[in-house]
């Protein structure tokens, strides 16, 4: 069952909007993971963010961007979806924030060689057609040293129960769009590790992201917001999606890139 992209085209207007599915990545997602992330560039690297250029490769919306644009990075987004980024332009000049947003694609990035100090990639990898041209071409546009940081979700027993058939299949919990995923191009850590390896990008750290709540207490906020009781962004932080040691369904992590593949 191919995934269905055309999805942040149909949703593009709901980036923002607590009502609307693609808002869970913002209130469930978002802390956890950027937390981590500004982490790893202030304390475990070492690195002050102000000023440096950092490329959002499916920005989407802006919902990841605003993030790193607010902790004083020259933020770059790109899109394949021009109706998201439409959508990510105008929350950007309501916040106050100079972002620039371009139409492209993974496979083919419109930038010249080593133009970044830092690439992100979040809730895309396990999107895109050819998961090793794409990471052929973060290495590419990025430069020698710079940081590579990303989150997907691995391929598992787990996570075909949890993100496929409990959030995607089963008609008393789904909350996501048919064929938002497809399990068959979920990513297992140790393949990642391996297509980084040969681009260039040196694995530092892997680490788990996962709800903090319960199972029953996530299958009860499902129903709920099945029975109309929760917003999208409700649900979102009840599911409140923390740093965690359990890699068996989300992870996160990030790479450096040799100098010498420069």
């Amino acid at each position: 069952m191919p995934v269905d992209n055309e999805i942040y085209n149909r949703l593009s207007s709901t980036w923002w909007d607590e009502q609307g599915f693609l808002n869970i990545l913002r209130t469930a997602a978002n802390p956890g993971r950027f937390g981590y992330f500004r982490e790893v560039l202030l304390k475990q690297v070492g690195v002050d963010p102000a000023g440096k250029k950092a490329l959002d490769v499916g920005c989407g919306g802006g919902l990841l961007a605003e993030e790193f644009a607010r902790l004083g990075c020259q933020v770059t987004g790109i899109d394949p979806s021009e109706p998201s980024l439409a959508t990510a332009r105008a929350h950007a000049r309501q916040s106050g924030l100079d972002i620039e947003y371009r139409v492209g694609v993974g496979e083919a990035l419109p930038f010249a060689d080593e133009a970044f100090d830092l690439v992100y990639c979040c809730d895309v990898l396990e999107h895109v057609n050819d998961l090793a041209q794409v990471l052929a071409e973060i290495s590419r546009v990025l430069r020698g040293g710079g940081l590579f940081l990303y989150d997907t979700i691995n391929q598992t027993l787990q996570s075909k129960l949890i993100a496929i058939k409990l959030l995607q299949e089963w008609k008393f919990t789904s909350v996501m769009p048919p064929k938002t995923h497809d399990w068959t191009m979920f990513i297992k850590p140790q393949r990642l590790q391996e297509l980084m390896r040969q681009q260039g990008l040196a694995s530092q750290e892997i680490v788990g992201l996962k709800p903090a709540a319960s199972p029953m207490a996530i299958i009860g906020s499902l129903r709920q917001h099945k029975r109309g009781e929760l917003s999208f962004a409700e649900l979102g932080s009840r599911l409140h999606v923390q740093q965690s040691k359990d890699t068996s369904v989300s992870y996160m992590g990030y790479a450096i890139k040799s100098a010498k593949h420069a």
